[in-house]
């Protein structure tokens, strides 16, 4: 399939060396630009990108609102972040909004061109290394605020045990695999666990689902501890 690319970002010879490196793989259509948030949802509904890549620091209207304005229609794109901090509390407010990850602007043209492709495909763009160090930098094991950790607490309590063991070990950054070793499940039963937990709590992607747990104070215990 052709991927559909929309690229936001205020500098323009980010946005020109972005549009040379992208549109130079063959699955790739580069379908428009942006120079800031604004307007970003009207030219989503006009050209109907697959994916968005987005700046988060821009003037007017900065990445992280239009992300947030973005994923909240039924019918959103999926939404890169483009930031030169590996990890801070925009990044984190971004995926909490549901973009699908996020890539650095000294990325390699190769790795954002994969990215771009894996984000189309619906997997989003975070390592289990990168989903682990985003937990520990970002969140640095503080708890939630308390109104959130309740919230957050009420919608874990819809799933069940199992589903609830393997959101706790999605939360720690495990790979399908490794939950599959630690749970004494198939690959394919624990695929279909995360669709479940996806489908029950609304979520998009596992980040979304890392994040929640969290916020619900379920990774508090030892690593080897999922239940």
């Amino acid at each position: 399939m052709t991927i559909r690319l929309l690229i936001v970002d205020d500098d323009p010879l980010v946005r020109a060396g972005l549009t040379f490196m992208l549109g130079g793989a063959e699955d790739i259509e580069i379908v428009g630009e942006a120079a800031d948030g604004h307007g970003v949802g009207q030219l989503a509904l006009e050209l109907r990108p697959d994916v968005v890549l987005m700046d988060i620091r821009m003037p007017r209207v900065d990445g992280l609102t239009a992300t947030e304005t973005l994923r909240a229609r039924p019918d959103a794109p999926e939404v890169i972040v483009l930031t030169t901090f590996h990890a801070d509390e925009q990044v984190l407010r971004a995926l909490r909004a549901g973009a699908a990850g996020f890539v650095l602007k000294d990325t390699p043209p190769a790795e954002i061109v994969a990215a771009v492709r894996r984000v189309a495909l619906g997997d989003p763009v975070l390592s289990p290394a990168v989903m682990r160090q985003l937990m520990t930098q970002v969140s640095g094991g503080a708890a939630a605020p308390g109104d959130r950790a309740a919230r957050a607490r009420e919608r874990v309590a819809l799933l069940a045990d199992r589903e609830r063991e393997v959101a706790v070990a999605v939360g720690r950054g495990h790979s399908n695999a490794e939950i599959s070793a630690r749970l004494h499940l198939s690959v394919p039963t624990v695929k279909t666990h995360v669709s479940r937990v996806l489908a029950k709590l609304g979520l998009n992607n596992r980040v979304q689902i890392a994040l929640l747990v969290h916020d619900a104070g379920l990774l508090d215990g030892p690593d080897g501890d999922v239940g």
